[in-house]
């Protein structure tokens, strides 16, 4: 059975294309270890809730918008050896240095998580 990683990130709306650019790269990766799909979706209809919602989740700021993204692997396993892998060449590889491709968002308020499917329709 599949295995779904999910996101959700606080972006500063005018970091949309270096966002775009960094996720290009950081997906790639992950379809190189193995991933089936990777979806990053920019806000469209993100309304403000009564209790709760998406950017107080992430503690966004005025001026960011919201990305909410997923991951599909093909099992658990697959995506905790890539996990295993990328920690593995963050420390070599150039595409993980901050100086040469810095995070175009406060990575301390990303909210994320593995999940199992309980349903899925076509």
């Amino acid at each position: 059975m599949s295995y779904i990683d999910g996101y959700v990130i606080a972006v500063p709306s005018e970091n949309k294309q270096e966002f775009i650019e960094h996720a290009q790269m950081m997906d790639s990766i992950l379809m190189d270890f193995g991933a089936l799909r990777v979806m990053e979706c920019w806000e469209d209809d993100v309304r403000d809730g009564k209790n709760t919602d998406f950017r107080r989740a992430v503690n966004a700021k005025n001026g960011e918008s919201i990305v909410f993204s997923w991951v599909v692997w093909p099992d658990k396993e697959t995506r905790q050896k890539a996990d295993e892998r990328i920690h593995e060449i963050a420390k070599t590889d150039p595409r993980f240095r901050q100086d040469d491709n810095p995070v175009p968002f406060d990575g301390a308020r990303m909210i994320f998580g593995g999940f199992v499917p309980v349903l899925s329709l076509p």
